[in-house]
């Protein structure tokens, strides 16, 4: 979450501040077929938060609600990011009570003068849901602080998880109400709301639904100790786009969702991307940034000046290390002045000349925690200005009570270095407002005696736990809980040389100015637009039950295979080719027995015993294992190690595939292969003729496929001249001779009935993996069925309601063996038992 240090505008209005002048920003104006610019709105951004950009007071007197603008609210700023002609409108709570009866009139007043709509959450709610579950659960946790006893954090309450879920519910109902799906945007902001894009998917399947999360994600060791986890991670799943501040944030919600969903995530022209039942998911990393004309205005207002004169004045002499903390347990003070007292026993030299100003934010929240930080802080101070002041020096300055806004700039202004200690933060913008404000102004130069040409600089220590810290690149990164580190980089931040203070200074100030809230808010909303591109090129269902509801997106040409309409095509058929892939096709994947059941044998055969039927398994396994499983399917062609090996029936010889006949390629690969499974716990090899598969299904899901991406690159530029394919499968790695492919066999099965005049015309293909996909463009393919007068029907059907080119697919393995019983029987009339009840309420999609 932002520092409460970020601008606090507010403070200012009694100096008439409230206007500041947005960031110039340079926006296209769309013109119309006459050449008129057009001020027609093309679409709203609705943006949620906990609470609206708004303060609210009841005059005591009167009774009557004043209403303004919260300027120093990111949702406020970041409306500079967004064209003149698109309309923001604000869904959130308000930080105050309103009687029921007030309520209409007051979200009409706030609709009309601020464009805002009211979420009115009741007390007793709101002390669950914010007090309660995200201020006692999820801030915690996602700032690494886990409940292992009763006095070290609050432990999950299931009634708390309940408000959560019912304020969520409350504000997508306000979403609801102002909403037009075609045009409008939604960006959800927080872990406040993290549930709310599940109630709105539900509601609207093809809303544009963008999150950011303002706190740090935990490592999936820390956020897996949630009891509801895995509602959480599937309800972020039902937005297009979720936004992060750093990659580091980004990769541990990835490594939840791999650990937990079993999901994985693969790069796409330059984004993170998830695929989660065949909606693509973005992931976007990009911190937010300070609003460059706030700062820029507030520097050249004479309070500003008038106080800077003041402080420059009372510290002349001394160099100032600024830090500008909320009162709170992770933002490190104690440790930061456990440090400066270090920084003094060390360098005795500094006694008199370096001052800490300390300035202290009021709290967030209230609770013993923060009363024993707030003991602490004032304890350490007590002791280091006893033991290293003396008359006229206090080695450490406690600003314990609220600032105007131009004072804390007067400090940023004159800081020699600024300190930013935090154990955890999400972003924290202090490092940059201090950056700009050492930029300065020519006025607040004038001001301060500074000549025109004078070179300006900055330093700044920043914890490694903070967001801003990967974009400081030129900061002195410190280790918080190591104060002895903290005290050397404190050290090498005052006495560092002017020039290098300098170029640290530019190199931080051109990325600051040129990522500011602005350039944050619009790359977001054009990611955002460009991740629901395709909301409506696909067709959409909803699936699943409370917070596991979500969104099945697939091709309008893509159906569930229907019985009835598979079954009319087979019975009408003279000649069928049917090509089955194994494992996870008649087999699941999740079974521990491998060998086919009695049942598939049973299946197999009907199918077989059908004189008009050529039957195949199209299976990567090995021949033996192959032949021995299907020993009593005398009719049976099989197609082993993907083709390499074929046989026709049980009594045929294995026709060896030509395309490969040298396998130096073995004594290359195979060493590589041992090397990552002596690396990868629960990996294995499995040798084949034709080809060698390293396995990594038994090993932690994300070191697994890690390193599997690493062996594939690895492979390939070591076999880079030899005549073979590296290929990457579901938890698998494979290295094969080019060319022996699944969907060669289909293509040689079925030129072989063309040539002997048995062409077919029934033609159904079934698989579930990436390498099944090249029997589906194989049978699929007109190139055989151009002499034909006509063509065959077809069925490719992919196990798994996933992206596939079949244009078919079927649930699971059980749906497979319905589908193949119900058209082993169509014919002879059997029809067993244990299958009926699937034959006869197959929905026909």
């Amino acid at each position: 979450m932002l520092s409460s240090s970020c601008l606090s505008l507010l403070e200012l209005s009694s100096v008439d501040m409230l206007d500041f002048p947005p960031t110039p920003r340079n926006v296209p104006q769309a013109m119309t077929a006459s050449g008129i610019l057009s001020n027609k709105c093309r679409g709203r951004t609705i943006i949620v938060a906990n609470f609206l950009p708004v303060h609210a007071k009841k005059d005591p007197d009167s009774g009557r609600w004043n209403f303004s603008f919260d300027e120093d609210s990111l949702l406020l700023q970041m409306k500079d990011g967004f064209s003149s002609d698109v309309d923001v409108v604000y869904v959130g709570s308000l930080k105050v009570d309103v009687n029921v009866q007030e309520q209409e009139e007051i979200s009409q007043k706030l609709l009309e003068e601020f464009n805002c709509v009211p979420t009115f959450v009741p007390t007793s709610l709101q002390k669950q849901f914010y007090h309660g579950f995200c201020k006692q659960n999820l801030w915690p946790l996602f700032h690494y602080m886990m409940p292992i006893s009763p006095y070290h954090g609050s432990r999950f309450d299931r009634p708390l998880w309940l408000a959560y879920l019912s304020a969520n519910k409350r504000f997508a109902d306000k979403v609801m109400e102002v909403i037009n799906l075609e045009e409008d945007m939604v960006w959800i902001h927080d872990y406040h709301l993290m549930v709310l894009p599940t109630f709105l998917r539900k509601r609207y399947s093809r809303i544009k639904l963008g999150f950011f999360l303002h706190s740090p994600f935990p490592s999936s060791e820390i956020f897996r100790t949630l009891p509801v986890r895995d509602e959480i991670l599937k309800a972020l799943l039902n937005t297009d786009l979720i936004g992060f501040h750093t990659f580091s944030y980004a990769h541990h919600f990835l490594s939840c969702c791999s650990r937990l969903l079993g999901l994985e995530y693969e790069p796409k022209r330059g984004y993170l991307t998830l695929d989660y039942f065949g909606r693509t998911i973005y992931i976007k990393i990009l911190p937010v940034g300070v609003h460059m004309g706030r700062l820029e205005f507030a520097l050249n207002h004479s309070h500003t000046s008038i106080k800077a004169k003041e402080i420059k004045e009372n510290f002349k002499g001394k160099k100032v290390i600024l830090g500008v903390d909320d009162m709170d347990i992770f933002k490190g003070i104690g440790l930061k002045l456990l440090a400066m007292e270090k920084l003094l026993n060390q360098h005795p030299e500094l006694r008199g000349s370096v001052v800490l100003v300390q300035i202290l934010n009021p709290a967030r929240s209230n609770g013993n925690d923060v009363l024993e930080a707030k003991m602490e802080t004032y304890e350490i101070t007590k002791r280091i200005n006893k033991v290293f002041g003396f008359r006229g020096y206090e080695p450490v300055i406690l600003i314990d009570h609220p600032i105007p806004f131009h004072e804390k700039i007067a400090y940023y202004v004159l800081a020699e270095c600024c300190i930013v200690n935090a154990l955890r933060d999400g972003m924290n913008l202090v490092p940059y407002e201090y950056i700009v404000c050492r930029q300065g102004t020519s006025q607040i130069d004038e001001v301060l005696d500074v000549s025109p040409d004078s070179p300006h600089t900055s330093t700044i220590v920043v914890s490694e736990f903070i967001g801003c810290s990967p974009s400081l690149s030129g900061a002195v990164r410190v280790n918080p809980w190591d104060f002895d580190a903290v005290a050397e980089a404190l050290y090498e931040a005052v006495a560092m040389p002017s020039l290098e203070k300098q170029l640290r200074h530019e190199k931080h100030y051109r990325y600051i100015s040129s990522h500011d809230v602005a350039y944050w808010a619009r790359s977001f909303s054009q990611d955002l637009e460009r991740a629901c591109q395709d909301h409506y090129s696909k067709r959409c269902w909803g699936i699943g039950l409370g917070l596991g509801f979500r969104i099945l997106s697939l091709s309008p040409s893509f159906r569930k295979l229907s019985i009835e309409h598979i079954g009319s095509a087979y019975r009408s058929a003279s000649r069928r080719a049917i090509f089955l892939d194994y494992d996870g096709t008649v087999v699941s994947q999740a079974s521990l027995v491998k060998s086919p059941t009695p049942e598939v044998i049973s299946i197999l055969n009907d199918l077989c015993k059908d004189s008009k039927n050529i039957v195949f398994i199209v299976s990567g396994r090995g021949k033996d294992t192959l032949s021995s499983w299907f020993d009593s399917c005398k009719n049976l062609g099989i197609a082993a190690e993907h083709g390499y090996y074929l046989r026709w029936k049980r009594d045929s010889e294995w026709e060896v595939s030509t395309l490969a006949e040298n396998f130096g390629w073995k004594r290359i690969a195979e060493p590589v292969m041992k090397l990552y499974t002596e690396a990868t716990d629960g990996s294995s090899i499995e040798p084949k003729d034709s080809a060698l598969v390293w396995h990594h299904r038994d090993a932690d899901p994300c070191f697994g496929s890690c390193q599997a991406m690493e062996l594939l690159d690895h492979l390939e530029n070591v076999l880079a001249n030899e005549p073979v394919v590296v290929k990457r499968g579901h938890q698998i790695v494979e290295v094969k001779p080019q060319g022996v492919t699944k969907g060669l066999v289909a293509e040689r099965v079925l030129s072989t009935m063309i040539t002997s005049d048995k062409a077919p015309d029934f033609v159904m293909c079934i698989g579930d993996d990436r390498s099944d996909e090249d029997m589906f463009e194989s049978i699929s393919c007109t190139s055989y069925s151009s002499s034909l007068a006509v063509p065959p029907k077809i069925f490719a059907c992919t196990v798994g309601q996933k992206p596939s080119k079949a244009k078919y697919y079927l649930d699971d393995t059980t749906d497979v063996l319905t589908v193949l019983h119900s058209l082993a029987t169509s014919t002879s009339g059997k029809l067993r038992s244990g299958f009926e009840a699937h034959v006869l309420f197959e929905d026909d999609v």
